[in-house]
């Protein structure tokens, strides 16, 4: 089931997590103006320290938000929701490799499952659309355009691997106010990591990203990068743990809480 022709930004986070409860599929970007998105990454007990850890080290594409109990589908961050069925899309891991996309994780879920909630880059979103920069990918209805990077994340235990960085090409005359909107949202990744030629990130071709949607970059336009919440998943790719579940890139947890809060002034 894909989202209808339902204005999904003027949503309530209850009634986002409602639909995809009932199997709605689809990019949660643009979805509920003002609400905080979440990434999410569930491991067992035995690897939990290992990705907090990761997390504090590699805090630009990795902002905790919310870690649950062991074994707990729930978070503060949204009342009454269940992480094993409210977001659109998951990801499950077994030894680092992508077995399944499924809607919702009930079966899968595990007593032993620690679940990390991770700042998402949708948040400053709607900041930056109130500031005048245009987001295509949003216009467009696609995801956006997420890459690996030749950047190295600092290892943590057995996790390691690179950064991913998410990409949206933004006016050369408003760079600045991008790059200070953003700053001001430390939670959702904060200021871009990088601004320009993507060889000097390792991208070879922007029309050809790792995650989510190619998003065309127009004459008069600039590619700009911030770290991205998928990151987490790349290091799954590369540190291999036995066991993960993880929301598919772009498919986010709409929390209840405003995007304001996570605003520093």
């Amino acid at each position: 089931m894909t989202a209808s022709t339902v204005d999904t930004s003027s949503l309530s986070p209850a009634q986002a997590r409602a639909r995809f409860r009932l199997g709605v599929i689809s990019p949660t970007t643009g979805w509920c103006t003002g609400a905080t998105q979440a990434n999410l990454v569930a491991v067992p007990a035995d690897w939990a320290y290992d990705v907090l850890l990761f997390c504090l080290r590699n805090p630009k594409p990795c902002p905790v938000l919310d870690v649950t109990d062991r074994g707990v589908p729930r978070t503060v961050l949204a009342t009454g929701a269940d992480l094993r069925t409210d977001l659109p899309r998951y990801r499950v891991w077994r030894d680092g490799e992508l077995v399944d996309e499924p809607t919702a994780v009930i079966e899968l879920w595990r007593d032993d499952l620690v679940a990390l909630l991770i700042g998402c880059s949708f948040t400053f979103e709607t900041a930056l659309l109130a500031a005048g920069v245009p987001l295509r990918h949003i216009a467009t209805h696609r995801n956006v355009a997420m890459y690996r990077t030749n950047r190295a994340c600092r290892p943590a235990g057995q996790l390691h691997g690179p950064l991913v960085v998410s990409m949206r090409p933004t006016p050369d005359h408003l760079l600045d106010t991008a790059v200070k909107v953003t700053a001001r949202t430390p939670a959702a990744h904060g200021a871009p990591v990088h601004v320009g030629d993507p060889a000097a990130l390792g991208i070879p071709d922007l029309a050809h990203p790792d995650f989510g949607d190619p998003i065309e970059v127009c004459p008069g336009e600039t590619p700009v990068f911030w770290a991205c919440g998928v990151t987490p998943q790349a290091v799954l790719m590369a540190s291999r743990p036995p066991f993960a579940i993880t929301h598919a890139p772009g498919h986010m947890l709409i929390t209840d809480a405003a995007d304001r809060d996570y605003q520093i002034e």
